[in-house]
């Protein structure tokens, strides 16, 4: 009989759960509590506009196709490469373009910053060997399952220990290759792609410089949406079940054995059970019953974000489809979300802008700016007012760095915030990525991708293991699969 599978939620790492496990012949059923497949990769259209409403950022794009390819051999992924991973503005006035590719990237950061060239390039080969080594044991595998680590790969990772910098935070180690605090402030920047702290995530983080940087960005055709909604279309073209507007209530076991849901519309009988709900409310509010595994729910949790989706009436020729206005003093910002829990007086502002490449998402002559600041978890604050406050702090910050008034230029406006990314996507207390990576053991303090107490239990998404953005949600995927395989011996032979 065929074994069937229930998928708690539809984000970009459900997706792909769903796409590994109907690979290996098993009947599956994914459960969405909102109205739209996609978790928080999803879109929406004002008046003209259209908006990717969560992520922006797409990198290491050939894993999409790699996924897609697995229900169909011919299935493709169209998007394109971006010359720029970022435009920099910083309240001196100095505005800055960076290129991708490490010969390029070099000579700029020579030209604008003074950087020593042989540093930054040393810099940009040691991230490279860094994720090479890294990778297919702390990504692609589980550091769980001791027959995962043994081989090859662990020896390759272990024989470039001492160049991790295992000793350092990412702020450090960017010190000691780089004399300008706006070259450092570029390179701490990558803490937020999982949303820490430079100042207190390890060394290791600044690996995904050699994503940002030496390979650089991509845009998928048609948005990000694309990510999700071509993924589920190929998965609902291949048989696996879709319902939406039916949350789940309780993941139901018997003897410490999965077998099945209990929704808002009724009761399920499943052999298997996914989680891509955030960890922290998988336990709090689906498995009341059993022990949850509180070290690992007690670390600090990642950084929430307010966003502003501003349909503008006009173009600027400044603005690319990246942008970040720098605060002057990013380690009071960052103090600011981990350690009082407010808004940065002079937060760092991104402006993220499809349209420029996309250029049917906003009318002619008009662009959708996504607008984000890094914000804490909600703690009780009154966002309300800090919301209010923060807008106002944005759009004399922008109008100031491009020179004109921004506010009489807003044709729409929508907002999300901490309260609303805990109430439509269960992220605990508006938290993005689960637990940060605050610490210099964060890559083993996520959850692994089973369960160790309930057979049949698995978990895929940014709050677990491999940890936040879209490549490790994929790859958290990939790593549940080939569990589901270890566990069930009759499904160690498909692929």
């Amino acid at each position: 009989m065929q074994m069937k599978v229930g998928i708690i939620g539809s984000g970009i790492g459900a997706l792909a759960s769903a796409i590994e496990l109907k690979k290996l012949g098993l009947d599956v059923t994914v459960f969405e509590a909102n109205a739209v497949i996609g978790g928080k990769i999803v879109e929406q259209h004002l008046n003209g506009f259209r908006f990717d409403m969560g992520p922006s950022v797409f990198t290491e794009p050939e894993l999409m196709q790699t996924l897609l390819t697995r229900l169909d051999p011919n299935a493709n992924f169209p998007y394109r490469e971006l010359p720029e991973s970022c435009r920099y503005f910083f309240n001196d006035g100095q505005q800055v373009v960076l290129p991708v590719h490490k010969h390029e990237v070099v000579q700029t950061l020579k030209d604008h910053f003074g950087e020593d060239a042989s540093k930054s390039k040393a810099y940009l080969n040691k991230m490279e060997a860094n994720y090479r080594a890294i990778y297919p044991v702390f990504i692609e595998i589980s550091l769980h399952r001791w027959k995962h680590l043994v081989g090859f790969p662990l020896w390759t990772a272990l024989k470039r220990l001492f160049k991790y910098g295992l000793h350092l935070t990412m702020n450090q180690q960017n010190r000691q290759f780089f004399k300008n605090p706006k070259t450092v402030q570029i390179f701490d920047r990558m803490a937020t792609y999982n949303g820490s702290s430079p100042y207190l995530a390890p060394a290791m983080l600044n690996i995904i410089s050699q994503l940002e940087f030496n390979e650089g960005p991509a845009m998928p055709e048609g948005g990000m949406v694309q990510i999700t909604r071509r993924a589920h279309q190929l998965a609902a073209q291949h048989d696996v079940k879709f319902h939406t507007n039916e949350r789940v209530l309780e993941i139901l076991h018997q003897n410490s054995t999965i077998h099945g849901l209990k929704t808002t519309k009724g009761s399920y009988d499943f052999d298997l059970v996914v989680s891509n709900m955030d960890i922290h409310y998988t336990y709090e509010r689906l498995l009341p019953s059993v022990k949850s595994p509180r070290f690992l729910l007690k670390q600090e949790k990642s950084s929430s974000a307010v966003v502003f989706y501003w349909g503008i009436s006009r173009a600027f020729p400044a603005l690319g489809v990246h942008n970040i206005f720098f605060t002057e003093d990013y380690q009071a910002e960052f103090k600011a979300i981990f350690e009082s829990k407010t808004l940065h007086p002079d937060p760092t502002v991104y402006v993220h802008i499809s349209s420029k490449v996309e250029t049917a998402d906003a009318p002619a002559g008009k662009e959708n700016w996504f607008v984000m600041v890094n914000a804490p978890i909600n703690v009780g604050q009154d966002w309300d007012a800090e919301i209010q406050l923060l807008r106002a702090r944005i759009l004399e910050k922008l109008s100031k760095a491009l020179n004109t008034d921004i506010e009489p230029l807003i044709e729409v406006e929508q907002i999300n915030e901490p309260r609303l990314i805990d109430a439509r996507y269960s992220g605990k207390q508006g938290s993005i990525y689960g637990n940060a990576s605050n610490n210099a053991f964060a890559a083993f303090l996520r959850h692994p991708n089973f369960s160790k107490k309930l057979k049949g239990l698995y978990f895929a998404g940014v709050t677990v293991h491999p940890g936040g953005g879209i490549p490790l949600a994929i790859n958290s995927a990939k790593i549940v699969a080939r569990c589901v395989q270890e566990d069930y011996p009759s499904l160690r032979n498909k692929a």
